[in-house]
């Protein structure tokens, strides 16, 4: 995992209000994007602040839907823009409750969209591609992997991250 200079500080600030959060809130719910290219590459993020890859995706605010949740951080996180009018695919909901109880992950596959400005590295994000699922990365995380191998593979589906 890279790491950007002057970042340990923000870390640990972002750990800290995860925790919070979590212990704080009964539920919480994330949105989470499987964005796939014309090549049937699915886009992969690299965080400052956790290992592996990651698919797109963050917690849902106050006051905002579930898709208005994924379109931001698609945005934030990787620079991609939903085709208006082509509504992204609900995949599943599934339970994080190994990792933190009362957290859920909505996963959404995302066909048609585009990357104006692809996204550079920054505080959150060290890095971010595009990948063959028969070649995933050695550090990609579980729970992704396995969620690729659900939507492009037909492997059965869990109901837990």
């Amino acid at each position: 995992m890279r790491q950007l200079q002057g970042e340990p500080v923000k870390r640990a600030v972002t750990k800290i209000m995860q925790r919070y959060w979590r212990l704080s809130r009964g539920l919480t719910l994330g949105a989470q994007g499987c964005v796939i290219d014309r090549h049937n590459r699915v886009l992969l993020i690299e965080h400052t602040y956790r290992p592996g890859w990651h698919f797109p995706g963050g917690g849902v605010e106050k006051r905002e839907t579930v898709d208005m949740a994924l379109e931001r951080e698609l945005w934030e996180e990787a620079g991609v823009r939903l085709d208006p009018g082509v509504p992204p695919q609900l995949f599943g909901i599934y339970a994080n409750h190994k990792r933190y109880p009362g957290d859920h992950i909505a996963l959404f596959v995302v066909r048609d969209w585009s990357q104006p400005v692809p996204p550079r590295p920054n505080r959150e994000i060290a890095g971010h591609q595009f990948v063959d699922p028969a070649n995933l990365p050695a550090d990609i995380h579980g729970p992704t992997a396995a969620r690729i191998a659900e939507i492009l593979a037909g492997a059965a589906k869990s109901q837990v991250w």
